[in-house]
């Protein structure tokens, strides 16, 4: 393993140099494939030879430090986009870049000062790079946009036009496989090959299944091959340094030539195998620390997001050293699962552990996303739950990300493409607003009743809340980078709290119940000194009656509600 990893600390330091001192050169493979004809394949190098050279020092962004020295992505909310479903601005039916761009006014207009922009500060776009599939997450080009969704000079120009606007942008770079119409892994059927160790080859079957005891073991004319989600996804090996070597190019260019401001990771639970070991590996870990390291050296503001589906005790060992945020799962679940049976500790006790285990605010929160049944679908189309699930999602501390469509309540179940439905931006026709042509996949069965253009301008609307809340984060550091204490209130109907700087205390009650909250039902043990005053962010004006038995600020709390008061001496 040592030498596994010297080997990769040199070829980094070789990269890094050759980077800066020559245009890079990827000879293009002769596939017999059309679905990967336009990809390029890095050069598969030599071991690099020693070198004392050090690494450039990479140039900071010039606004990296977030409040309260937290980092920058702390005061941000993010939104995620599958480009496909965002917006068509060319009529073909598939959301493209230009569409995107074309409506981020209402992503984020730029100004602070209005708020009929959704308020998010940050995009996370879902694959964009060549692909065989309509999702994208089997790549045949590392280095190139989608033909579907526009050119590199068009994502270029979304970078320059959201950064305009305040909004920071990080893409899905999916490191674990490839396509199996890759260049590479088309040249790698050949067992003379130099490619044929850049994918996990078997002569015979090993015989064992995968993690969720799916099958791993692909056969082809020349063996059988390692793809642990299906066999269009070939697992490339990452203990071939070579392969290490290519996907930190691709990092290297959308960082310093694309402009990104950091990625989301795919799957890195299932980076490297150990035998039967096919999730949180030890050599896993030791891989991201390395790519930790090299990322950093392009760019040590850039972001990374990763994505491990598993226990809050192993996700808290992908961070800090491997990817700075990973997502919350079984929290996210508990979003839902408090908002659908309308009982507060559920979420309280998630949240109790996620908040002890991880260093402050270093994670990240969503409620459902693009592999995940809707949230109004899992919530019965109930609107009340959704907003419940809203509000905690908002309020709460960690890096909040928001599934397009869900401002609005989209609904829409598995198969896949039913829960990446294009965006409903107007109710008048089948296009919804998304395209002048025929969409990719029709749109949702409520479309006529349930899109931006309907709830825009009611103040009462799912959408209204999000924008709200979003603009209440935006505006206060307690929402974004605030300490979290659990505030008992004698009631499971609710979920209360205060998010605490030096500077500012909120306190946030939210009824997650369907009933209301009578005031003999419920008081709220703050534990503050001094407070004589509380002024309302969001919801019904409270009292200021402080005593030493509790807090009650309303007389009722109506149903799935939520109440945001600043408290001041």
């Amino acid at each position: 393993m040592k030498k596994r990893l010297l080997l990769l600390f040199l070829a980094i330091i070789l990269l890094l140099i050759a980077c800066q001192e020559a245009p890079r050169v990827r000879p293009t493979a002769t596939p017999n494939d059309d679905a990967a004809a336009t990809a390029v394949v890095p050069t598969a190098t030599a071991t690099p030879a020693p070198t004392n050279t050090p690494s450039p020092t990479a140039t900071a962004d010039p606004f990296t430090v977030g409040t309260n020295d937290f980092p920058w992505w702390n005061d941000l909310v993010f939104y995620e986009i599958f480009v496909r479903s965002f917006y068509d601005s060319d009529g073909d039916g598939v959301g493209d870049l230009n569409g995107v761009i074309e409506k981020l006014d209402y992503l984020n207009d730029g100004d602070p000062n209005t708020t009929e922009d959704l308020g998010v500060t940050g995009i996370w776009l879902m694959p964009i790079t060549v692909s065989p599939s309509y999702h994208g997450y089997d790549v045949t080009d590392y280095f190139q946009v989608d033909p579907e969704y526009g050119t590199n000079e068009d994502f270029l120009r979304l970078m320059e036009e959201a950064h305009a606007r305040g909004i920071r942008v990080i893409v899905d770079l999916v490191m674990n496989h490839t396509s199996n119409a890759h260049p590479w892994f088309l040249d790698s059927q050949n067992p003379d090959s130099e490619y044929r160790d850049w994918y996990i080859w078997a002569e015979e079957n090993p015989g064992y299944r995968g993690p969720d005891g799916q099958v791993v073991w692909h056969n082809s004319a020349s063996g059988y091959y390692y793809g642990v989600f299906w066999s269009g996804m070939p697992d490339l090996n990452y203990e071939n340094p070579n392969v290490t070597f290519a996907m930190f190019d691709a990092a290297r260019f959308w960082l310093e030539e694309m402009n990104v401001d950091g990625f989301r990771l795919d799957a890195i639970k299932h980076m490297i195998e150990e035998g039967e070991g096919q999730q949180n590996t030890p050599s896993t870990h030791e891989w991201l620390q390395e790519f930790h390291q090299f990322y950093k050296a392009v760019n040590p503001e850039a972001l990374t997001v990763g994505e491990a589906w598993t226990g809050t005790q192993q996700v808290v060992d992908y961070t800090g050293d491997e990817v700075d945020i990973a997502f919350q799962f079984f929290l996210a679940e508990d979003v839902l699962n408090s908002a659908g049976a309308g009982l507060a500790p559920i979420y309280a006790d998630t949240l109790q552990e996620v908040y002890d285990s991880f260093p402050a605010n270093q994670y990240a929160t969503f409620i459902t996303n693009h592999d995940q049944n809707r949230i109004m679908s899992q919530l019965d189309e109930d609107e009340g739950k959704a907003r419940v699930a809203a509000a905690i999602l908002l309020t709460n501390p960690g890096v909040p990300f928001i599934y397009y469509g869900e401002e609005i309540g989209m609904t829409g179940i598995k198969p896949d493409e039913d829960i990446r439905l294009p965006l409903q931006w107007a109710s008048n026709s089948p296009n919804v607003g998304f395209t002048t042509g025929t969409p990719w996949r029709p749109a949702a069965a409520d479309f006529p009743v349930r899109s931006i253009e309907r709830q825009t301008d009611d103040p009462d609307s799912l959408l209204s809340l999000y924008r709200d809340l979003i603009h209440l984060r935006n505006a206060h550091e307690a929402l974004r980078v605030g300490d979290w204490t659990l505030v008992e209130s004698g009631s499971p109907r609710l979920l209360t709290f205060l998010r605490q700087t030096e500077n500012e205390t909120i306190l946030v009650i939210i009824n997650v119940n369907r009933n209301p909250v009578e005031a003999e039902d419920y008081s709220l043990e703050l534990g503050l000194d001094g407070v004589s005053t509380a002024v309302s962010l969001h919801g019904l004006t409270p009292t200021t009656d402080f005593t030493s038995s509790g807090y009650i600020p309303f007389d009722e709390i109506p149903p799935q509600s939520v109440h945001i008061l600043q408290l001041t001496p």
